[in-house]
């Protein structure tokens, strides 16, 4: 017996239907528009990468538990990309003398990992990744957290809606290497642990982290437990990758951004990661979770055996967004790029209805063409579940008096127009 087919998508993936189709496209240009403002250019590769790319750099964790990977009939074992960042320290590495630097790049690509789905979180997603490659200053984070601020922004949030929690890795690895004394495989599994540090319950938490420190853990927890840099024990205060947190936090005060705080606890899970990184984070307590996050990672493109080049970024998931977006009801509602329909009254007048279909759509008019007769209040139950505007009904009657219905739907009114009109009527409501 043949197999039922079912009509559902593979678990953890979306089909996009044409009212979240449209959705997404606000989301990829209200990216696209901001992140071009600020000068960076598109790029985008292959869906597939080598095992080894993700293994060098992602972490093992990754690799072994998240991703698609598999070995194709050449031999050679390959993963459907995770990510987009060792993507492009690749693509840098392999042109890095020819490439002129600084270079600001940004790319929308979908990603598939293999995970359990839940809220903010499928195994496919796209996600927008914004990077400035060649700025060692911190310039660069100023940069890049001031295009995550005005792409919020645009979206229609404010400052309240969000908070922009920011760390510095050579600050965890003083802590954890020198402060606690912790060898390298330790410190970062004891990494690793603070980056789930608030994804499960504390006392689970702290029985695992007691494992690796023992003695140490309250020493520890007095660390990650600190709300603000004054809240740190006064050594660690003083230290140069601490305070260049402080000033980091005023310097993007200065340019307006006035929502950042210090988190000891923020890791950001990628091996990566070299200086500053940062998330954003939903204040909705309906929604009160990560959002997205980058960093500072100047050491990626030097694995390719290449000159090192210093690198900024983020990623932003357009999952999580679509969530913020949703609690904050700043979803725009959904509006067809159709902006008219012809409909005929008499099959004798199709040819000459499409005459005029063709005539407005040469006029820059969105039309559809029904080209099967009905009745008009078929048409516009047709026309209203398409979210159309306008509809504009052609008969006999029409065609030899040289004068047209134009429905306006939204606003309920019929308007009587010439057919020299009809494209300065429509400009005129639209």
């Amino acid at each position: 017996m043949t197999k039922k087919l079912s009509t559902q998508p593979y678990k953890g993936t979306r089909d996009f239907y044409p009212q979240s189709m449209s959705q997404q496209n606000y989301l990829f240009d209200t990216m696209r528009m901001v992140v071009e403002k600020y000068g960076y250019e598109e790029y985008n590769a292959s869906i597939l990468e080598e095992t080894d790319l993700y293994r060098a750099k992602s972490g093992e964790e990754i690799v072994n538990e998240q991703t698609y990977s598999f070995t194709d009939r050449g031999g050679r074992d390959v993963t459907i990309r995770p990510e987009m960042t060792p993507t492009v320290a690749r693509m840098i590495a392999a042109k890095r003398k020819e490439l002129a630097f600084p270079l600001r790049w940004y790319s929308i690509p979908n990603l598939l990992r293999y995970e359990r789905p839940q809220r903010g979180r499928l195994r496919e997603h796209w996600q927008l990744n914004v990077d400035i490659f060649g700025v060692e200053s911190q310039d660069a984070e100023i940069e890049i957290i001031s295009i995550a601020n005005s792409i919020m922004k645009l979206f229609g949030a404010t400052s309240d809606d969000f908070v922009i929690k920011v760390n510095n890795r050579q600050s965890v690895d003083y802590i954890l290497q020198t402060y606690l004394g912790l060898d390298t495989d330790r410190s970062h599994s004891v990494a690793k642990l603070i980056d789930r540090m608030h994804k499960i319950p504390r006392d689970d938490f702290e029985k695992s982290l007691s494992e690796f420190i023992g003695d140490d853990l309250d020493k520890l927890l007095s660390v990650l437990d600190a709300k603000s840099i004054a809240e740190l024990p006064d050594d660690l205060q003083k230290l140069d990758s601490v305070t260049m947190i402080n000033a980091f936090i005023q310097e993007l005060e200065s340019v307006g951004i006035d929502n950042c705080i210090y988190d000891p606890a923020l890791m950001r899970g990628f091996d990566y990661y070299t200086g500053i990184v940062f998330e954003v984070f939903d204040t909705h307590p309906d929604n009160n979770r990560s959002l997205f996050g980058g960093g500072r990672y100047d050491d990626l493109v030097g694995i390719f055996g290449v000159e090192p080049v210093s690198a900024v970024g983020f990623g932003m998931g357009d999952v999580t967004i679509q969530d913020f977006l949703d609690v904050h009801e700043l979803s725009p509602e959904y509006a067809t790029a159709t902006e008219l329909k012809v409909c005929i009254l008499d099959n004798s007048v199709k040819s000459f209805a499409r005459e005029i279909a063709n005539e407005l759509r040469e006029g820059d008019v969105s039309v559809v063409f029904e080209t099967v007769q009905k009745k008009p209040a078929q048409h516009i139950k047709s026309a209203e579940k398409h979210a159309i505007p306008f509809i504009l009904f052609i008969g006999e009657d029409e065609k030899q008096s040289g004068l047209f219905k134009l429905k306006d739907l939204e606003n309920h009114e019929e308007i009587e127009v010439s057919r020299e009109k009809i494209i300065l009527e429509l400009k005129n409501r639209l």
